[in-house]
């Protein structure tokens, strides 16, 4: 029975799956709705593969999986469309026999199932996101408002909050409008005291894990940035090396080679964006911290940013400095290790210095 694959096509209420042998010809097709599925994933042999695309729901049914001892893999969506049979036609059924045949491929890369813990630790990341959209919407939204009555309020929070403290200093508002705005002002705090309780809780989760003190020791992770990456990387071994890491992550060039001549374009962007973003952001702290500080004082890692800038375009600059984050990440989760600045002198790669010979 270990040569059976499921491929299941996930969705909120009604489930199709797709059973194929080892040749690759399909059993049998079943849909189910949510909760006979549940129960029918119960009933399989233990050792069955059962695929699904990576989506809502997916990291919920795969421990589901493995608490019933089957083998869940869990694939990129786009990895998928090329085995759907049909082109652009597609159903459900069709979806399931595509995910059951890109499973059975030797190649295939699988994303890792997701702990309850690290799932829990990302929801505040995605909350304090939604938070800080909203926030921002807001904010614009009562700037816009005061703009239609030629009331102007610069850039930054500490201004919209001054104008807001005294709208009676603006000759000419209406008194249904302050009594608007009030109450916006009001929505606009609630959520800025949210977003504060968001860090503050993500900052906590950080301070109390030992991977995430020892991330932070990097210049421009800050515990945001570490928290993000260990919830989302969880076992760093999954990848064989930190440029494998960093290519999950989408900080490696295009390539579009042929005949041997090799053509790289911009970065991939692939893989999770919002850890991508929060590296780049810490790049630029890097960057400022590398250029602020003595040469006498500078970490090897800072004179290399500083070679860089010297000669690349800023964009560059940047991307390799997040770049060169992943890979340290990767190298202290895999190998649980404390960041050492001055590990880049014993590579083998590094020119040593000469050693001057006795005559």
């Amino acid at each position: 029975m270990g040569t059976i694959t499921i491929g299941v096509d996930l969705a909120k209420v009604r489930f199709s799956a797709c059973e194929v042998d080892g040749l690759g010809r399909v059993l049998r097709r079943q849909d189910l709705r949510r909760g006979p599925f549940g129960v029918w994933l119960a009933q399989r042999p233990p050792g069955t593969v059962v695929a699904m695309e990576a989506c809502s729901g997916a990291h919920h049914w795969a421990r589901r999986c493995l608490e019933h001892g089957l083998a869940p893999r869990i694939m990129a969506a786009r990895f998928v469309t090329p085995f759907r049979k049909g082109g652009p036609t597609k159903n459900d059924r069709a979806d399931a026999e595509a995910i059951a045949t890109a499973a059975r491929q030797g190649n295939m890369r699988f994303v890792p199932v997701k702990t309850i813990d690290q799932q829990v630790r990302l929801s505040w990341h995605r909350v304090r996101e939604g938070y800080k959209v909203e926030a921002l919407a807001v904010g614009n939204r009562i700037r816009g408002l005061l703009a239609e009555f030629g009331v102007i309020v610069v850039n930054g929070d500490l201004a919209l909050r001054r104008q807001l403290a005294d709208l009676d200093a603006p000759a000419g508002l209406p008194a249904e409008l302050k009594e608007l705005l009030r109450d916006l002002a009001d929505h606009w705090q609630a959520l800025r005291l949210r977003l504060d309780a968001c860090e503050a809780r993500i900052d906590a989760h950080a301070r109390q894990d030992a991977r995430c003190v020892r991330l932070r020791a990097i210049v421009g992770i800050g515990p945001i940035t570490a928290d993000a990456a260990v919830a989302t990387v969880g076992n760093a071994r999954e990848f064989k090396q930190g440029r494998q890491m960093a290519a999950w992550l989408g900080l490696v060039p295009t390539q579009h080679t042929t005949g041997g001549r090799v053509r790289l374009g911009p970065i991939s962007c692939r893989g999770d964006a919002y850890l991508r973003t929060l590296l780049i952001q810490g790049a630029r702290s890097s960057l400022r911290r590398a250029k602020a500080v003595a040469t006498d004082k500078a970490t090897p890692e800072q004179l290399w940013i500083r070679a860089l800038d010297a000669r690349m375009p800023f964009g560059k600059v940047i991307v390799a400095i997040a770049n060169k984050h992943a890979r340290q990440i990767w190298a202290m989760l895999a190998h649980e290790v404390d960041y050492d600045p001055h590990a880049c002198l014993h590579h083998p790669m590094h020119p040593q210095p000469r050693t001057e010979q006795a005559p």
